[in-house]
């Protein structure tokens, strides 16, 4: 390649000396030859063309050893792309997260009675939350059987299994919990609320066994009453999405969807009384 440089660089200065005579030689004449003009238009256009071409080739010589240059930006481009896509995601979980821990902090600080340990969800007991999920936290935290778990949101069950690190919670939406409920707007508190699943297999709750003359209607907040000592009062269920009347059980009911989003908690807050040395967990 630096052959073909130097042969160029020994032609253009050959040309351009040759037209410079010329040029020295007419000077001090009044008009140039037509030979002479030829000869010139020749060398001049013979020139440019290689004065182009050489500058065209150094271009393109240049854009070659520059290629690599360009792979190690654009590498460097990507990395901090996928840098600043990484703390999007953190700052967005951060705030999530603070949203949920304001939410919890405004119910604890109602219930300043009991004391609250947060617990990271590990996994479910099997195929959805339904059939109950572990967490991070057990008697080594204080945690005992019986105890209620919650989020920000409202209610979301009972640990049923306590280890040493970790404990099983059994949500709502399993139709073995029950739970004391109160329709917030009647002071009904005779319901108990059960895990309900519709024919879309979603995840809801139902509140039975309310009078017939219950005044309950769509809309309305369905809280834990704290009757029977199971459940702390004043949790937020759900909300009433439809009421069914059994005038044949004398009673109503009503389809609740729960405040939690079951599919997507990530931690919950077992609620864990100040007074739990008798063994047997009372609220």
């Amino acid at each position: 390649m630096r052959f073909l440089k130097n042969k160029l660089a020994v032609v253009i200065i050959l040309l351009s000396v040759t037209f410079l005579s010329l040029i020295g030689y007419s000077v001090n004449r009044d008009k140039m030859s037509f030979v002479e003009n030829g000869v010139g238009v020749t060398i001049n256009s013979v020139q440019g063309i290689i004065f182009n071409g050489f500058f065209k080739m150094k271009n393109s010589f240049k854009f070659i050893t520059n290629i690599s240059d360009v792979k190690k930006e654009n590498e460097e481009l990507k990395k901090t792309n996928s840098e600043l896509q990484s703390k999007q995601l953190e700052y967005t979980a951060s705030i999530k997260e603070n949203v949920r821990l304001r939410k919890m902090l405004n119910f604890s600080s109602q219930k300043e009675q009991y004391n609250y340990v947060g617990a990271d969800i590990n996994g479910l007991c099997g195929n959805s939350f339904s059939d109950g999920f572990t967490i991070n936290k057990g008697e080594n935290k204080g945690i005992k059987k019986g105890m209620v778990a919650m989020t920000g949101d409202g209610l979301v069950g009972q640990v049923t299994s306590v280890g040493d690190n970790w404990s099983i919670v059994q949500c709502l939406s399993n139709e073995n919990i029950a739970v004391a409920g109160l329709v917030d707007r009647t002071r009904d508190n005779n319901g108990i609320v059960k895990g309900y699943t519709d024919e879309k297999n979603k995840s809801l709750a139902q509140i039975q066994r309310l009078s017939l003359d219950s005044k309950i209607k769509k809309g309305d907040v369905i809280v834990t009453s704290g009757l029977g000592g199971i459940y702390p009062a004043g949790i937020r269920i759900g909300s009433v999405l439809s009421v069914h009347e059994d005038k044949g059980e004398v009673m109503k009911s009503a389809i609740i969807k729960p405040y939690v989003d079951f599919s997507k908690i990530e931690e919950v807050f077992i609620v864990v009384p100040t007074d739990t040395k008798a063994g047997e967990i009372k609220y």
